[in-house]
């Protein structure tokens, strides 16, 4: 009996130590995305067919935004909201960046995703790339994006993309500052952008 207490209380102790580590461990990678830039480094194509980094998302608090223009809904939605919204918090355009990244980069060329978004708004710029890079970009950026082939449940015969539908918000450093979720209401996400700005 006594061998046995003495091991529950080894148990307990060793158990309270791995909470203690784990607690630690979620704290530092919390103040690790607080205070470094979100997602990973890349080079890109933005929609004027220039080269683009994670810089871009550093120099000014940015709306960042995930799709493709094939997306029959939620892209274009999404986008014609975002260029209301950023017009209304930052009149001149100045203090507040926003783009779109296309997650279906073998049919969105930058100039064709370029040409879509200047159709619904000036206030977003567009980047696309190699697959493979683009990919890279969107694992780091923890974006969720799948391929959804043709079957009986899309019948016009091309395939579509499912992807994270959220606006990510990124202060001036780059770092994460939060999301506007699609559908959000108006004067929520408008008061996010707006805190935004702020810092």
């Amino acid at each position: 009996m006594k061998s046995f207490r003495i091991a529950l209380w080894v148990a307990v102790v060793a158990l309270a130590g791995v909470l203690v580590w784990l607690t630690m461990e979620v704290t530092r990678s919390k103040q690790n995305l607080a205070e470094g830039a979100f997602g990973v480094p890349f080079q890109l194509v933005a929609q004027n067919g220039q080269p683009i980094t994670e810089k871009a998302f550093q120099e000014k608090p940015t709306a960042l935004f995930f799709g493709f223009t094939h997306c029959p809904e939620v892209c274009p939605t999404t986008l014609f909201e975002l260029n209301g919204w950023m017009h209304e918090v930052d009149p001149d355009g100045t203090r507040l960046n926003g783009f779109f990244v296309s997650v279906d980069p073998e049919r969105d060329s930058p100039e064709l995703l370029g040409q879509y978004i200047s159709n619904v708004t000036d206030r977003v710029k567009g980047i696309s790339g190699p697959p493979e890079k683009v990919a890279e970009m969107i694992k780091g950026f923890k974006v969720y994006a799948k391929k959804v082939p043709v079957d009986e449940k899309n019948p016009n015969g091309d395939y579509t993309m499912d992807h994270t539908a959220s606006v990510f918000l990124l202060d001036k450093g780059g770092r994460f500052a939060g999301t506007i979720a699609y559908g959000e209401n108006t004067d929520v996400a408008k008061t996010k952008l707006k805190n935004l700005i702020k810092g």
